[in-house]
């Protein structure tokens, strides 16, 4: 049994907006969302910029009671699905409740909420920690809280899987509409680790960009000055459902998920293999999924986090995985005015994939000025292009070396 599986609602929240519409309009535009951190003093650190979600008021989405129950990056969440489902008109009624679940990831969840408490430890002692810390900070508390408030009794879940969480979570929800364990699905991910630790921590990996003096040039994927990854924050949130369910209730169909893939590395705790190997067994395994040929892929939102090592090995695998026709195909990453959302970024990117193939419009990757002799390929540079695409691919990659892709397809009415 393996029924086909649309898009109906996209929720998205990042550093260049708050709803779907004013992302959408920002990323066409080809404007960036990095800027210096407000959150907290960078004053002692290395990097001192981010993609911080300015001006969010969580009030609109939680109640102020409820607000010390929540990290962050919860109600981030809950901010981009009031986006996803208004999007799809869905109403989780009580006939449909336990086949409506929610599959909501995060690389590492409620940080602010860690550092939070545990300096109310040092400070304190143990009888200062709020009775609210846990399920205010683990990850699958995002799909918690959605699922109370949307009524949604079936499947339930998240995953951490880094960079590649909120990918294998919409893909995970691919698979159990196909199945027949759910009709509907709220996924996608959320992430909000703009915190001393968290900032602090990558770059001591030497895995940030320093070029603070210059954010929204910062986040440069493919090009040859790129010198790291810029910290965003936000989350993607997809409405998915059966075709079946989605025509029986009239909803407005955005496109048809058609691939979803996954694989390991086995090579390294936080580089990947320099042939690519694992990223080209991941976009291969998806195609073959979709039962496509790689040329019908028009357009691929790639991982593309803007470290000299990722870029290069991302497009040699992209190389890989065309062969002649790599040349041909519209490649752009994102993550150059959203900055890399961690275990956010692959539902962001969904739904980024999702709106390029709705409106033939293909999003940029911004700062690309210097050509860089191992990125080759056609990044979309610097301004939006409209054009005529059936296929996209989303592409995300995380620590551990674990890989997801997902391959989505233009719906004609």
């Amino acid at each position: 049994m393996s029924r086909r599986v649309v898009v109906t609602g996209v929720g998205l929240v990042c550093g260049l907006g708050i709803g779907t519409d004013e992302v959408w309009k920002n990323l066409l535009a080809g404007k960036s969302g990095i800027r210096a951190i407000t959150q907290f003093d960078t004053t002692a650190f290395d990097c001192t910029i981010a993609g911080e979600v300015r001006d969010f008021e969580p009030l609109h989405w939680v109640e102020k009671k409820e607000l010390k129950k929540m990290g962050r990056f919860i109600q981030i969440a809950l901010a981009a699905t009031d986006f996803a489902v208004r999007m799809a008109d869905l109403k989780i009624t009580p006939d449909i409740a336990e086949m409506a679940g929610v599959y909501v990831a995060s690389g590492i969840g409620g940080f602010d909420i860690i550092e939070r408490e545990h300096s109310k430890l040092l400070q304190g002692g143990p009888g200062r920690i709020s009775a609210f810390f846990i399920p205010a900070a683990i990850v699958n508390l995002a799909s918690g809280h959605i699922s109370i408030r949307y009524g949604a009794k079936g499947p339930n879940s998240a995953t951490a899987t880094a960079c590649s969480a909120s990918a294998h979570a919409v893909g995970d929800s691919l698979r159990l509409i196909q199945h027949g364990y759910a009709e509907v699905m709220i996924c996608g991910g959320a992430e909000a680790a703009i915190t001393p630790m968290g900032v602090g921590g990558f770059a001591a990996m030497k895995a940030l960009s320093t070029r603070n003096n210059e954010p929204e040039r910062a986040s440069r994927p493919f090009d040859a000055q790129r010198d790291g990854f810029v910290i965003g924050e936000g989350s993607g949130i997809l409405v998915l459902e059966s075709l079946e369910y989605a025509e029986r209730r009239g909803a407005k169909i955005l496109a048809e998920v058609a691939g979803y893939g996954m694989s390991g590395d086995a090579h390294h705790i936080t580089a990947p293999a320099e042939d690519g190997d694992g990223a080209y067994r991941v976009m291969r395994s998806t195609i073959r999924d979709a039962k496509i040929e790689p040329q019908q892929i028009g357009y691929v939102n790639a991982h593309g986090t803007s470290t000299p090592l990722g870029d290069a090995i991302e497009t040699r695998a992209m190389k890989r995985v065309f062969g002649e026709c790599a040349k041909k195909i519209a490649v752009s990453s994102t993550k150059s005015m959203t900055g890399h959302l961690l275990g956010g970024a692959g539902g962001l990117e969904a739904g980024i994939s999702v709106l390029a193939l709705r409106d033939q419009a293909l999003p940029p990757t911004i700062n690309q000025e210097e050509p860089d002799p191992e990125c080759d390929l056609d990044y979309v540079p610097n301004h939006m292009r409209k054009a005529d695409v059936e296929y996209a691919l989303s592409n995300s990659f995380g620590f551990g070396g674990t890989n997801a892709a997902l391959l989505f397809k233009r719906w004609a009415e």
